[in-house]
């Protein structure tokens, strides 16, 4: 039998800086657009949300909630993601971009309505401790969303950038055990489409 998988198997992933970062940014630009149409219709985002977006990268789906008259507060480790994010956005956009870890959010207690990480968590530091950050920053009733693309039992480089089943599992009983209820582990999509989506509302 394998061995259960950490939730946060890639915590070691070193970041995106400099060209690389820079380059990275440009394809999540082109690759995240799915993922942030499905975080927002799952969230039903409308103008009475406040959504935080962890390890927002460029800001794709940022935007997508901008443009559904969200407020939102992009937050990633990253100055390079932040800085092609401000480009790429229109100044009018309701959007405001905070250099920030899951575990170490600069948003205020209860101010959320809705926080997605959308295929972030297998990056995040320390798992406990940002499920714990998010409940902080929710509303009661707010909505928490993961999205992390499927992956196979024993994958290994790109395609291991994601979630098995059981860690997917793992990490919907981690909320429930932190204050989260009505979580559900659900797939969506089909084939190299295919994802985990974990949801949850703050106690």
């Amino acid at each position: 039998m394998n061995a259960a998988r950490a939730i946060n198997h890639h915590a070691d992933h070193p970041g995106f800086a400099g060209v690389t970062g820079v380059l990275c940014g440009l394809v999540f630009l082109l690759v995240g657009r799915a993922k942030a149409k499905m975080a927002a219709d799952i969230a039903q985002v409308s103008s009475s949300d406040h959504v935080v977006d962890v390890g927002c990268g460029p800001g794709t789906a940022a935007r997508v909630a901008a443009r559904r008259a969200a407020r939102v507060t992009g937050v990633d480790p990253s100055s390079t993601m932040l800085r092609i994010a401000r480009l790429v956005t229109p100044k009018r956009a309701p959007v405001t971009w905070s250099e920030g870890t899951a575990e170490t959010l600069p948003v205020a207690d209860g101010s959320a309505t809705v926080l997605w990480a959308l295929a972030t968590v297998h990056h995040w530091q320390d798992v406990d401790e940002a499920v714990a950050e998010a409940r902080r920053v929710l509303a009661p009733g707010g909505r928490l969303i993961a999205i992390e693309r499927q992956s196979p039992d024993g994958a290994t480089g790109l395609a291991s950038h994601g979630w098995t089943r059981q860690q997917a599992d793992a990490f919907g009983a981690l909320c429930r055990n932190t204050g989260f209820d009505d979580v559900s582990v659900a797939e969506r999509g089909n084939g190299r489409k295919a994802v985990w989506v974990v949801c949850g509302k703050r106690r």
